[in-house]
């Protein structure tokens, strides 16, 4: 049965005994709300790893929309059912006092993949995922920790950050699971309209049909600008962006001359969707 864990104190103990026995640790820092996106992380988790934990903290340092964050969905107990099933060693579910006491003054920042894409129009975003995501590394001292590829950009700055800091523990990215018709899973699907929803897989769709544009050796910016025109067609409202850029670094590219990769964000109605596939 999946132990609930709120105490870094208590979490330390258990995964020090863990390490003595020569355990290999496995964490999947989440914010909750958990689809099966999130559990195909934790099976190569359990595959990877003799005990995994799962974190679920919605990080409010992430947030820089104050709306945003009281919308974020919360059901902590369909969540530890939901592990409970996949066989989770432990939930790691703090309070936000516990993760940011009373006086904390640190805020780590990764510069370069963090500024383009998200980092331009969600500005501190990425300081609190870095922040929350070394926070959560040192509470869990695990050995491996596992992201979706569907957050590319933040996979990036994680690698980026255990770098740097030389944190001790191996970043696996995992591929985007997607519902039958394309749409990449997010727990912000549930806030999705009927006739959001059906509109919301022609998102991955104009993806792919730009993708393999690009693998011809079009150029982005005519391609880009034809797929903006498709997706607004098809029922979004905005664009934040459409970007081709370089797997490694996040370098903007006007042609897919080596690995790369097409990252969209875009609105439909009151729902921002995120998505990004290899070119």
């Amino acid at each position: 049965m999946t132990q609930v864990i709120r105490s870094s104190a208590e979490l330390r103990e258990k995964v020090a005994g863990w390490k003595r026995s020569g355990m290999l640790v496995g964490v999947v820092p989440t914010m909750g709300a958990l689809h099966d996106g999130h559990l195909s992380l934790v099976r190569e988790a359990r595959r990877q790893s003799d005990r995994v934990i799962v974190t679920i903290f919605v990080n409010p340092m992430q947030f820089n929309n104050a709306d945003d964050l009281k919308k974020y969905p919360r059901d902590e107990d369909h969540d530890l059912a939901l592990l409970d099933a996949e066989g989770v060693d432990v939930l790691f579910a703090p309070e936000v006092a516990e993760v940011y006491p009373e006086g904390f003054a640190t805020k780590v920042s990764v510069s370069g993949v963090s500024e383009p894409l998200e980092g331009a129009f969600r500005p501190g975003h990425f300081d609190g995922v870095a922040t929350v995501v070394a926070k959560l590394f040192g509470m869990t001292q695990a050995g491996r920790a596992f992201f979706g590829e569907k957050d590319w950009q933040q996979l990036q700055v994680v690698r980026r950050l255990v770098e740097d800091l030389n944190i001790p523990v191996r970043i696996i990215g995992c591929p985007t699971i997607r519902e039958t018709d394309g749409l990449a899973m997010s727990s912000r699907n549930v806030r999705l309209s009927t006739a959001e929803r059906a509109a919301a897989p022609a998102l991955h769709r104009i993806l792919q049909a730009a993708a393999a544009t690009l693998r011809d050796g079009a150029s982005a910016r005519e391609t880009l600008l034809d797929a903006e025109d498709e997706i607004l067609e098809a029922g979004f409202r905005e664009i934040e962006y459409l970007d081709l850029r370089s797997v490694e670094g996040l370098r903007p590219l006007e042609r897919a001359t080596e690995p790369a990769r097409l990252l969209v964000a875009a609105w439909i109605g009151d729902v921002r969707l995120i998505d990004n596939i290899a070119v």
